[in-house]
């Protein structure tokens, strides 16, 4: 599956809130090694070298299309780098002292036991922040999945798309953290976004859980869903004369591991 760094920063202010509420939390004075995982287009990884510009700081993400937008930050921040690299087959290297995943373990099939495992190879002292949307039953997800098993898109679709089962509640995401020897901390947030322009949800959902219908269907094909899908929500949310009000929940987890 591509993905488009232009349209995943489309919504920059509404999509870079979550990463600043998620690290804001993270109290790590003077890390030695950072590790950004899902890093995307380099741009938030980029903060995290600010904050801790005596780190090396590193962004990981399997997308070609992301790191090439991200590798010419590396020129502006020495400390800086960025690898490709699967989610699912990362471990933690030694030394490292803060991980970060923002919107990007809902992707990642068996995730929970990866955060297990990350815990496990964690020094005590390391930190380890997560968020992931916690809005899959929302209308936005469900109706795409409800047109994606329609008589005409099952044949192409099936299996496409995943659920509310992508991700867990935050005292999932709590109690894993405890158990893995952190204080930890988790909560949600449900930001009450106010998009502007035609389709304004389309154009939201285009830049990430609309990407695997696209991926799996032809160019004319891909054309004839997101019409269908579109009409479905503009009844969802319609325009009101301040825009269009899009509710948006994520899930977040933040922990410190102790000896």
């Amino acid at each position: 599956m591509q993905w488009d760094p232009a349209k995943y920063v489309q919504f920059g202010d509404h999509r870079h809130r979550p990463f600043f509420d998620l690290t804001g939390r993270i109290l790590a004075r003077q890390p030695a090694l950072v590790v950004d995982l899902g890093c995307g287009p380099g741009n938030l990884t980029a903060t995290l070298a600010e904050r801790w510009p005596g780190a090396e700081v590193v962004g990981i993400d399997s997308s070609p299309d992301m790191l090439a937008k991200a590798a010419p930050l590396s020129n502006k921040y020495p400390s800086l780098k960025f690898e490709r690299a699967d989610i699912a087959g990362w471990t933690p290297p030694a030394g490292t002292d803060v991980v970060v995943s923002n919107a990007a373990l809902q992707w990642v099939p068996g995730h929970r036991d990866l955060i297990r495992s990350w815990l496990e190879e964690l020094r005590p002292g390391a930190w380890f922040a997560m968020q992931v949307p916690g809005n899959f039953n929302a209308p936005s997800h469900a109706l795409m999945r409800e047109l994606a098993a329609s008589a005409r898109w099952a044949p192409r679709l099936g299996g496409v798309l995943r659920g509310g089962e992508s991700v867990g509640e935050p005292s999932d995401y709590l109690q894993i953290l405890l158990d893995g020897g952190c204080t930890a901390d988790a909560w949600e947030t449900t930001y009450q976004q106010v998009l502007q322009g035609q389709d304004p949800v389309l154009e939201w959902v285009r830049g990430t859980a609309l990407r695997p219908v696209l991926a799996a269907l032809p160019p004319g094909e891909g054309e004839d869903f997101e019409a269908e899908y579109a009409a479905a929500l503009r009844a969802a949310y319609p325009a009101g004369s301040h825009g269009t009000v899009f509710p948006f929940r994520r899930i977040f987890a933040v922990g410190c591991k102790g000896a």
